[in-house]
């Protein structure tokens, strides 16, 4: 056992830091010791998932380890750096079972990389691709095991690119992160000398408040991400950047404002893409996508089922469809998944109202992770 929060008070003698270091020091190399044990047996259990053809990533079994370590923390440190200790001792095991890839929408430091991050550590592998339909083929054609796309922001509502190309593709959902997303303004210049300002459409829709607060007279120039606005705004005089603060260091740039955006609670959500949906936890979401048939009250008696089996529906959103002219598809997330009995008894019911009907995916319910 670990001494606890008091280990170095309560006998009324004074400690020197010296003295104080050196128990640290010892508790570090039981920490290492014990951190590695674990790594040996989460290599064990790499090796039994190789033998059954089982993939590495489990979300459901993350979600375990963390709420775990939390049910276990009597402080001081706050539940969030715990769960930052474990995302990167779990990513480091990943990676001793297998290396790992995961695509993302590029090029670095773009929101979407962050979010991956914050969902999968430092020591897997991130491959930056061109395009949201790169993401989908990279993962389709297995050149990375894992996908990451956005799929919907607290602003601007749902993402239609990536919405599109569901409605063709074989993947399914394992996860999402719900990642809150803070702007800031960086430049190599003094505010009152910028005349130029590079970002993603998106980004400039969510700090179009400040802009005109604070940039009223001042030219916007959209980019396709924030990580190349970054360049563009280390490139010449007079410009600026709005993306992620940590974009600053990498392209040597001040940081003349922070919380630029409109609303304080801008979140984005973004899908894991693989080939198998979790397992349950007792806490989880299902994503379908329902193609309806085209006669009087077919909507109503799709959702009906909701309120029927007594479930949760905390999403819909309506997307052209691609075979018929004013038809439509749903993508409607709840609460529930496919394994539970009244979850698919639900989908059954819904399935027998629809031309196409799939589930996109189960994942655990997730919190908000932060930049």
């Amino acid at each position: 056992m670990f001494p606890d929060s008091n280990c170095c008070g309560g006998t009324g003698e004074e400690m020197d830091i010296e003295s104080l270091r050196k128990k640290i020091d010892a508790l570090d190399a039981r920490i290492v010791a014990l951190v590695n044990e674990r790594a040996s047996l989460a290599r064990h259990i790499g090796r039994v998932k190789a033998e059954n053809k089982d993939t590495v990533y489990k979300p459901h079994r993350e979600k375990a380890v963390y709420e775990h370590a939390v049910r276990n923390n009597n402080g001081p440190l706050p539940d969030e750096t715990l769960r930052a200790v474990f995302r990167e001792i779990m990513s480091g095991c990943i990676a001793l079972e297998k290396q790992v890839s995961i695509a993302y929408l590029g090029p670095e430091g773009t929101f979407t990389h962050w979010a991956a991050r914050s969902q999968f550590g430092d020591s897997v592998d991130y491959r930056a691709v061109g395009s949201l339909e790169e993401v989908f083929e990279d993962v389709r054609r297995e050149r990375s095991d894992y996908g990451i796309v956005p799929v919907e922001n607290s602003t601007e509502g749902g993402i239609r690119e990536t919405l599109a190309l569901f409605l063709d593709s074989p993947l399914k959902v394992c996860a999402e992160i719900v990642y809150q997303i803070h702007h800031s303004l960086m430049a190599n210049c003094p505010l009152e000398d910028v005349r130029t300002v590079y970002s993603k459409g998106p980004v400039f829709d969510q700090t179009r408040r400040w802009l005109r607060d604070n940039l009223p007279r001042v030219r916007r120039e959209e980019v396709e991400s924030t990580s190349r606005a970054a360049a563009l705004a280390a490139e010449e005089d007079g410009a600026a950047a709005i993306g992620y603060e940590a974009l600053a260091s990498v392209y040597g740039l001040d940081v003349l404002a922070r919380n630029i955006q409109d609303r304080i609670h801008n979140v984005t959500r973004f899908f894991v893409l693989g080939h198998q949906i979790s397992e349950p936890t007792g806490n989880d979401k299902t994503a379908i996508l329902c193609g309806i048939a085209d006669r009087v009250g077919a909507l109503y008696d799709l959702l009906g089922a909701f309120k029927k089996y007594g479930i949760n529906m905390t999403k819909i959103e309506s997307y052209p469809s691609q075979s018929q002219t004013w038809s439509y598809c749903f993508f409607i997330d709840f609460l529930g998944h496919p394994r539970e009995e009244k979850t698919r008894t639900a989908l059954d019911e819904m399935r027998k109202n629809c031309d196409v009907f799939r589930v996109l995916g189960a994942f655990p319910c997730s919190g908000v992770d932060s930049q």
